[in-house]
C-alpha cells in the first residue's frame, strides 16, 4: 500500500464523519461541551434603561444651562426601582444598575454635584451618553449569539445565563477508548524488568482526547497475543473511536490489524507519508473508527494531534482544531527535506516583525520525550521542501501538549 499523504489521509478519517447525538445539560456543568444547536437569547439585556454611574437621574432640558439646583424626590438602586415619575426641576438619587426612573432621560454623576438636603445643584460637566445603559443595549430577546459548534468557555457560559438559558443542547461527548500494547510495556509506576520500558504514550493521547472535548476510557496493556488483544478489544464496544498504540505496523509481532479484522475491521490504510509517524492505521468497525497509532511516543502524541484531535472535534459538529499552519521564520538554517512531511519539534520566541522565530530541539528522534516537552511548536517541513536559510518563511502548528 503506497504511502499517503497527511492531507489524504486525514480526507479519509473525516469523511462522512456524522456528529454525535445532541443531549440537554444544566448551565453549571455546560462548560467545556460542544453547543449542538445556535443559541437565541430568551431575554433582552438590559432588561431596561439603566443607569451605568452613581449620581443623578435627571431630564437634560433641566441641566443644560448649569449651576442647576433640583428637587430630589427619591431614590433608585439596583433591585430597587423609583415608583414615581419625575416632573421638570426633579431628580432622583440613583446608583449603578438602577432602572431609570420614569421622566427622566439622563445621569448625572455625583462628582458633578453637590447636595443640600433635599436638593441638589448640578455645578458642572455635560451629559455623557454612556451614563446610561438603554435597554438591549448588549443584547435583544430572540438574537442569535452563540452558533452550533462554538465550544463553552467562561465567556460563553456567563453570556448563556445571561441570555436566559438553565440548561444548554450539547453534543455528547464521543467515547474513545484507548489501549496499550506490547509485552514490554509494564503501568506507570511499576518498576521495569529486564527488556520492559514504562507505557506513558496512553496518558498523553488521553489528556489530547479529552481537551478536544471526548470521554476516554483506559482498556489498559494488551499483551502481544491474539486472545489478550482480542479480550481487551471487547471492552470498546461502545467506543465511537477505538485508538491503538503500537503494533500498527506490518511485521512479524504486529498483531493488531489482523485481530480488529477478525472481529469485522474494514482497514482503510496503514502508511502515511510523515514523519514521525509513518506507520499510522485507519479503519472501520461498525459504528467505530479506529486508530492505530505507532508506538514511538512522539510519533504517537504527533499523530493525536494532527488525527485524533480533528475527529473528536468532527463528531462534536465543531470546526477544525485550527485554521492550518501559521506563518513564522526560520531562526537556523534548514536541510531540504525528503519525501515524508517532516513534523520537527521547535521552540519560538517573537520576533521583531510581529512573526515567531522558530528554531527545532536538540534531536529529532521519535523516541525522546523531553525535547518535545521543550518545544511548543511544530516546524512544518513539506514533502521535497528544497533548503532554507535562516529567517526564511515556515509554516508552525502550535502544540497543545
Amino acid at each position: 500500500m503506497a504511502a499517503l499523504s497527511v492531507e489524504d489521509a486525514l480526507a479519509r478519517i473525516l469523511d462522512a464523519v456524522a456528529p454525535t447525538q445532541p443531549e440537554l445539560v444544566a448551565i453549571d456543568a455546560a462548560h467545556r461541551r460542544t453547543l449542538a444547536q445556535p443559541l437565541a437569547a430568551l431575554l433582552t439585556q438590559p432588561p431596561f434603561d439603566a443607569s451605568a454611574m452613581d449620581g443623578y437621574a435627571v431630564r437634560a432640558a433641566d441641566v443644560a444651562k448649569l449651576p442647576a439646583t433640583l428637587a430630589v424626590i427619591g431614590e433608585a438602586a439596583a433591585g430597587h426601582p423609583f415608583s414615581g415619575s419625575a416632573g421638570a426641576g426633579q431628580a432622583v438619587r440613583i446608583f449603578t444598575g438602577a432602572p431609570l426612573p420614569a421622566g427622566t432621560d439622563a445621569v448625572v454623576i455625583q462628582e458633578d454635584t453637590a447636595r443640600d438636603g433635599a436638593k441638589v445643584t448640578v455645578r458642572e460637566g455635560r451629559i455623557d451618553k454612556g451614563h446610561v445603559r438603554h435597554r438591549g443595549f448588549d443584547f435583544r430577546e430572540g438574537e442569535t449569539l452563540l452558533a452550533a459548534g462554538r465550544r463553552i468557555g467562561p465567556r460563553e457560559v456567563a453570556l448563556a445565563a445571561a441570555m436566559g438559558h438553565g440548561t444548554l443542547p450539547v453534543r455528547r461527548r464521543p467515547r474513545v477508548a484507548i489501549l496499550s500494547t506490547g509485552d514490554e510495556l509494564v503501568a506507570p509506576g511499576e518498576r521495569p524488568g529486564p527488556g520492559q520500558i514504562v507505557s506513558s504514550n496512553h496518558l498523553g493521547v488521553a489528556a489530547l482526547a479529552e481537551a478536544a472535548g471526548a470521554e476516554t476510557s483506559l482498556l489498559g496493556i494488551a499483551r502481544d497475543t491474539r486472545e489478550d488483544l482480542d479480550a481487551h478489544f471487547a471492552k470498546a464496544q461502545d467506543a465511537d473511536i477505538i485508538v491503538t498504540i503500537g503494533g500498527a505496523s506490518v511485521g512479524d509481532h504486529d498483531l493488531v490489524a489482523p485481530v480488529l479484522e477478525a472481529r469485522g475491521m474494514a482497514l482503510n490504510f496503514w502508511n502515511i507519508a510523515m514523519r514521525p509517524g509513518k506507520p499510522l492505521m485507519f479503519g472501520r468497525l461498525g459504528r467505530a473508527r479506529v486508530l492505530g497509532l505507532p508506538g514511538n511516543p512522539v510519533s504517537s502524541l504527533i499523530c493525536t494531534r494532527l488525527f485524533l484531535v480533528p475527529l473528536v472535534r468532527a463528531l462534536l459538529g465543531a470546526p477544525a482544531a485550527d485554521a492550518g499552519a501559521v506563518q513564522a521564520r526560520a531562526g537556523v538554517s534548514l536541510e531540504a527535506n525528503g519525501p515524508r512531511q517532516h513534523y520537527m519539534r521547535a521552540t519560538s520566541t517573537p520576533g521583531s516583525d510581529g512573526l515567531a522565530v522558530v528554531t527545532p530541539v536538540r534531536s529529532q528522534d521519535s523516541s525522546l520525550l523531553a525535547p518535545l516537552a521543550e518545544a511548543d511548536c511544530l516546524l512544518v517541513r513539506p514533502m521535497h521542501a528544497p533548503a532554507l536559510s535562516a529567517g526564511s518563511l515556515v509554516p508552525i502548528l502550535p502544540l497543545d501538549f
